[in-house]
């Protein structure tokens, strides 16, 4: 039962949890979430296939009726959950996970996430009582459902034009196969476009670097203007520029600021999450983004990008949230905006290195992983050593903890789903920023 997880249920499948535990993940949400029509998607995974037809078993045996879209992407479930008035709403996946990897994404109303918080845990409770799962006496039923045509008529609505634009474009071999030709046409450069849940080419992970290589070969190749990539299930998107250099993802809220804040003239509340660049900030302030920092995942982005009425936020895992997409997240329409942006700027003569050189302002450690035991005491002896040390201008204790100084910030975090805590740092020189990592590797190793 180690799925069970603060944004959803993922693991190994068939050791951290199996056919039995999707039976009755699908036998209890109809009650947790009060309806009797739940929408389901899935993934291309191996592993899928057998999920789909129990956690099917389990709604139906609840006495809910299924609408099944078949195979999708993370953001068409949203679609199709906010769209249609679904109540709940499954997409099974595991994401940007390795192949031997699965789960299950679940959403309520107005395609807003069920966390370990709100719903996930008192699954996991009901399974681990050993509650009984008697069949209704009327089962519910299966009805096949298409949205695909909604879904990409929806997205099309805001195609630019990239005539001018040289695009490279790594499918990952996941669910972003389902658009990509359909909205960027044969103009880009593909590779790993085949749909296949084995993922032979890379795992569908576009934050680990090893697996953007082969995008930052063809970009120099083909002389791209920018390199795109997608991890497997779509929500997540992340680019290369002209040089085949990696562009961290949270300076890309900044470049969204293009079309949101200025273009389309909606100022107001940007929200990002406690890890991005102090950089973001600054680049958006004299365009009138009001900067919110808030907890990293899906979970709680899309909670508060909502009760905020934010304009739309970002993460440094490459998640986009769209107040225009029901306050979710997007890999394919995050990729249509920026295109828009990098389209326009290349015309006054701006690359996209030029633009994010505008933008990046510090240097960076981007994100350390320390496998430790006592994630809370680490924790708590790195901010206590340097709030001893210099008086901070901000302090942050939401999601780990985000400690400014007038030269250099830090955040500190368990991560909720693997066995690390996470370290980032962000100061105004290089020599600088290695002073300070140097400290943490000292403090942690202690």
């Amino acid at each position: 039962m180690g799925a069970f997880h603060a944004y959803d249920i993922r693991g190994v499948y068939n050791v951290d949890f199996d056919k039995d535990t999707a039976y009755k993940v699908g036998y209890f949400l109809p009650e947790l979430l009060d309806t009797d029509k739940v929408l389901v998607g899935r993934d291309c995974r191996t592993s899928s296939d057998e999920i789909h037809e129990y956690l099917l078993k389990g709604l139906t045996d609840a006495g809910a009726d299924v609408y099944d879209i078949g195979l999708s992407t993370t953001p068409m479930v949203y679609f199709g959950t906010a769209s249609y008035g679904f109540k709940a709403s499954v997409q099974i996946t595991a994401s940007h996970n390795p192949a031997e990897y699965n789960g299950m994404k679940v959403s309520r109303e107005n395609a807003l996430p069920v966390g370990f918080d709100n719903g996930l845990g008192q699954i996991q409770e009901w399974i681990l009582s050993g509650r009984e799962c008697p069949a209704a006496e009327v089962r519910g039923q299966v009805h096949q459902m298409d949205i695909r045509k909604d879904y990409l008529a929806f997205l099309l609505k805001y195609k630019g034009d990239w005539s001018g634009l040289k695009i490279a474009m790594d499918v990952s071999n996941g669910m972003a196969s389902l658009f990509v030709r359909d909205i960027f046409g044969d103009q880009p450069s593909y590779i790993y476009e085949d749909m296949d849940g084995r993922f032979p080419n890379h795992e569908p992970n576009p934050l680990v670097q090893k697996n953007v290589e082969a995008l930052k070969a063809l970009v120099a190749e083909k002389r791209a203007d920018i390199g795109v990539i997608y991890d497997g299930d779509a929500d997540r998107v992340m680019f290369v520029d002209e040089n085949s250099r990696f562009v961290s993802p949270d300076l890309m809220i900044a470049v969204l600021g293009h079309y949101f804040l200025e273009e389309r003239g909606e100022k107001g509340i940007v929200l990002q999450d406690i890890r991005s660049s102090k950089a973001v900030g600054e680049y958006l302030a004299p365009m009138g983004g009001e900067m919110h920092t808030w907890k990293v995942g899906r979970a709680f982005a899309a909670h508060k990008l909502r009760e905020l009425d934010g304009v739309y936020g970002g993460e440094l895992a490459g998640h986009y949230y769209f107040r225009d997409f029901f306050y979710s997240d997007s890999g394919i329409l995050a990729s249509i905006l920026i295109l828009n942006v990098v389209a326009k700027m290349k015309a006054q003569g701006i690359s996209l290195s030029q633009l994010i050189s505008r933008i990046e302002r510090y240097q960076n450690s981007g994100e350390i992983n320390y496998r430790i035991e006592d994630k809370k005491g680490a924790m708590d002896a790195v901010r206590d050593w340097f709030m001893a040390q210099e008086k901070a201008t901000a302090y942050m204790d939401f999601d780990g903890y985000r400690v400014e100084f007038p030269h250099w910030w830090f955040n500190i975090r368990p991560s909720n789903t693997e066995p690390y805590l996470r370290f980032i740092c962000e100061a105004d020189s290089a020599e600088l920023l290695k002073e300070k990592v140097e400290k943490v590797n000292e403090i942690i190793k202690a």
